[in-house]
């Protein structure tokens, strides 16, 4: 896997069997990333990708960050020691921002950029799309399963239950869970 990741990214990567990483020049690899097998990682946005020191992103896990080409997508942080799980989807043209200490289940997906549809004269299709980003802050636990839509922002010391649809802003030291998300108790 390390030689891999050095061939794939010119650093010390650990890179499973046909994982493809395209527009290495746009991320910053930290020391010690683990990326699994089959996973599709591209860095074509206009802020950097950033996967800080002892990150791990599952298997069969993908990264977009541009969803069209008439709008460059924002990209990705993701702080030290954080993980997640296998058949995570990124949709990081809005931006997604992940703290430090934060592991996450197994599909896990991440949508942080929405369509417009109020405007009945016009197709959904032909009304654009809001970007305000996806934030969760340190120490988190992410259940598996869990979708963040865009906009959504999970304070520090949280834990989100597995299947639970993240729309809305939490603060610190709260469980939520539920579709749509809620505050399930409060973290003393």
């Amino acid at each position: 896997m390390l030689i891999r990741g050095f061939l794939k990214t010119g650093k010390k990567v650990f890179v499973g069997n046909n994982t493809k990483i395209y527009n290495t020049r746009n991320i910053v690899f930290g020391k010690n990333i683990t990326i699994g097998k089959e996973c599709e990682i591209d860095g074509f946005s206009y802020e950097k990708i950033i996967l800080g020191d002892c990150v791990k992103i599952g298997s069969f896990s993908t990264l977009t960050s541009t969803s069209h080409f008439s709008k460059y997508g924002k990209g990705l942080k993701m702080g030290n020691n954080s993980a997640i799980g296998d058949y995570t989807h990124f949709g990081a043209s809005g931006g997604i921002s992940i703290g430090d200490d934060v592991i996450m289940g197994s599909y896990i997906s991440f949508h942080s950029e929405n369509h417009n549809f109020n405007d009945v004269t016009k197709l959904i299709r032909e009304q654009g799309v809001t970007s305000k980003g996806i934030i969760l802050g340190n120490n988190i636990w992410v259940g598996a399963k869990v979708t963040f839509l865009d906009g959504s922002k999970v304070g520090n010391n949280c834990v989100v239950a597995a299947g639970a649809v993240v729309n809305n802003i939490f603060p610190d030291n709260v469980v939520i869970g539920g579709v749509p998300a809620k505050i399930l108790k409060h973290i003393e």
